[in-house]
């Protein structure tokens, strides 16, 4: 008898609740060895890459990938030592009780879940140097497809079960009809639950749709753009101008975590501001000028994340984290840089900044940014931060106070760089290029004195940044 252990939804972080399955790495039957990939897990704004723990063999899929939310401790596969029969594998899994309270999916559905269907026995066999998921290689030689004219969309141009689905779907044009059914339970059309609820109110039929989305997802995008007009003119001469019908769009997951998370940030930290602005034209010039001879691509902004762990650690009392009536000192500076992704704000975080050179801090940034806009940030990547530096300042903005982002306890809003004209000792006019910096502060933790000496070594920095290399 094989002994049976249960791979359930994993929890990253105080705040994770649930998570969704973007795809299986493995088969039911395949053995796996201990590091072997298994699943790819998303959560509210990372992807992260499942490894087994140890040997053994993928007994059952219980769930499978779909765009469905699954909560922590849910039942999401059952492996074993060695090959389970079937009913050994029922008896587990209608026993199963997901620990510390979590919802157990089949208890959700309704019943134990039952035996997956066997797959049916590939047509053909597809020799392919590719790389491709074992779903949809057995769709592939099971349909007969020419792997060659399939594009991957998967990580490194992987192919998946979607881009093999996608591709033997025959072509169709879109036809508007009368109110449709939410098609919830069609779980052979991959749309989105945004593009679904849409679909319904316009009366689109998602079939005769091509997803333009990632692995050939249909987004809302998709069905809007038969939906309405593609130029700004009216639908037909009965158009009424009093008329004007919002579109309901509930938050997403991000959307209700960032929601959440903001709200609760506001309304239990006493926040306080301070306000400099200092002159940049010296930085400006270095950067010019090591960027040329160190051969790297350093930006302001990755000056002032550097500027920022300089003057963390000459004032430890501003590099801490607050957790309840308890205050965290760091001896190092892990500085989080806000970012603007397809998932929403997030804040990888560089860390031990204080201790790197500016190429180091700008190879950082341009990684985590890239990771960002792809979407493959990991928990690590986010987890923990002593300070963060948000800069809007390539949006034109000139000044903002951003919403500390706790555990810790301040935040650094950058504006743009304007020409502004000072006034000289002599008494003549000059310009000079400033940017306006906003600190926010959480007084719970930081007194008053300390940010505004804070600022004052960051405005230091700046004005003479060849300090930053001493």
């Amino acid at each position: 008898m094989s002994k049976l252990r249960a791979f359930c939804m994993p929890k990253w972080g105080i705040e994770m609740s649930e998570g969704t399955i973007a795809e299986w790495m493995v088969q039911e039957g395949q053995s796996v060895a201990k590091g072997d990939l298994i699943c790819l897990i998303e959560t509210d704004k990372i992807t992260n890459e499942v490894e087994a723990e140890r040997p053994g063999v993928i007994a059952r899929i219980i769930e499978p990938a779909r765009d469905e939310a699954i909560p922590v401790g849910a039942l999401l596969a059952v492996i074993g030592d060695e090959a389970a029969a079937n009913d050994e594998v029922d008896a587990f899994v209608s026993g199963f009780a997901p620990a510390q309270g979590g919802i157990s999916s089949n208890a959700k559905k309704g019943g134990p879940a039952k035996p997956a269907a066997a797959s049916p026995k590939p047509a053909m066999k597809i020799e392919t140097n590719r790389p491709i998921s074992p779903k949809a290689l057995a769709l592939a030689e099971e349909e007969g497809v020419d792997l060659a004219l399939v594009e991957g969309s998967g990580r490194g141009g992987r192919i998946t079960f979607q881009d093999v689905h996608q591709h033997i779907r025959p072509a169709v044009q879109p036809v508007l009809r009368g109110p449709a059914k939410l098609p919830a339970e069609d779980l052979a059309i991959f749309a989105s639950p945004l593009a679904r609820r849409l679909a319904a109110i316009h009366g689109v039929d998602l079939a005769t749709l091509v997803g333009t989305g990632p692995r050939g997802r249909i987004s809302k995008n998709d069905v809007l753009s038969v939906a309405e007009p593609k130029s700004g003119g009216r639908r037909d001469t009965n158009f009424s101008p009093v008329a004007n019908e919002p579109i309901v769009v509930p938050f997403d997951k991000v959307r209700k975590v960032v929601a959440r998370r903001l709200t609760s940030a506001k309304q239990d930290i006493p926040h306080f501001y301070l306000r400099i602005s200092v002159a940049v034209d010296e930085l400006l010039a270095l950067r010019k000028t090591a960027n040329l001879v160190l051969g790297v691509k350093a930006t302001l902004n990755d000056y002032l994340v550097m500027a920022s762990a300089k003057a963390l650690a000459q004032h430890p009392d501003i590099n801490v984290q607050l957790h309840g009536e308890e205050l965290h000192k760091f001896p190092h500076a892990d500085v989080a840089v806000a970012v603007a992704s397809p998932k929403g704000l997030v804040t990888p975080i560089v860390r031990q900044a204080d201790r790197m050179r500016i190429e180091q801090i700008a190879a950082a940034t341009s990684q985590m940014i890239d990771k960002a806009k792809q979407g493959r940030l990991s928990y690590e990547d986010m987890d923990g931060g002593t300070f963060t530096v948000s800069n809007l300042g390539m949006f034109g903005i000139e000044e903002f106070a951003a919403i500390i982002n706790p555990p810790q306890g301040a935040i650094l809003a950058v504006g743009k760089a304007s020409r502004v004209p000072v006034e000289l000792d002599d008494g003549d006019l000059a310009f000079e290029t400033q940017i306006n910096l906003t600190l926010s502060v959480d007084h719970r933790a930081i007194d008053g004195a300390a940010g505004a000496q804070f600022l004052s070594t960051m405005k230091e920095l700046i004005e003479a940044p060849e300090q930053l290399f001493g």
